[in-house]
């Protein structure tokens, strides 16, 4: 007989579904992650996304999740890795918690919390902070970019955008909101 897991301690707005390692370097890479860096993970499940970012030198990462079972595993994955003091854990709601300091914000959310969360980031975000998304997008927001990623039998795909200046947000084709 199958243990069950217990359920998360507080609800959850999107599953936690691991991203594979080879993802994680592409959005890692489509970020443009450098030196100065501040990579925030929205939703960041075991770390993994910040994790490789810190790897770069001179990123320092924030990994945020309403799951505190997923802040412990980042915690100690960070730690594991050896990159625990280059990362801020956050146990909070992405909705809420501050993120002005980001540059870089990597998601892997459901559309509709993508959706939700739009107008925090165009608002909140400094222009030319950089947002990777792994799998969806934001409906009539286009992105700079999208990437392919295969690891057949699976077909993976990244969204990139870039936060524009505030004069620009509704010319850019980056609606202020949904």
């Amino acid at each position: 007989m199958a243990l069950l897991a217990a359920p998360p301690s507080v609800p959850l707005d999107v599953p936690y579904v691991p991203t594979p390692p080879e993802v994680v370097t592409a959005m890692v890479k489509l970020a443009g992650v450098r030196s100065g860096d501040v990579v925030y993970d929205l939703g960041c499940g075991d770390g993994r996304i910040v994790i490789a970012a810190v790897q770069v030198r001179g990123v320092r990462g924030v990994c945020v999740d309403l799951d505190p079972e997923r802040i412990l595993d980042s915690r100690h994955n960070a730690e594991t890795a050896g990159v625990a003091d280059r990362i801020r854990f956050v146990q909070g709601d992405l909705f809420e918690v501050p993120i002005q300091g980001a540059t870089v914000v990597m998601l892997y959310l459901l559309p509709q919390v993508n959706l939700r969360l739009r107008p925090r980031l165009l608002e909140e975000l400094r222009p030319g902070t950089r947002i990777v998304s792994h799998m969806y997008d934001m409906d009539d927001w286009k992105p700079q970019r999208r990437q392919d990623v295969e690891l057949p039998p699976y077909h993976f795909v990244l969204y990139r955008w870039v936060v524009p200046m505030r004069a620009e947000r509704t010319r850019s084709g980056a609606p202020p909101g949904p």
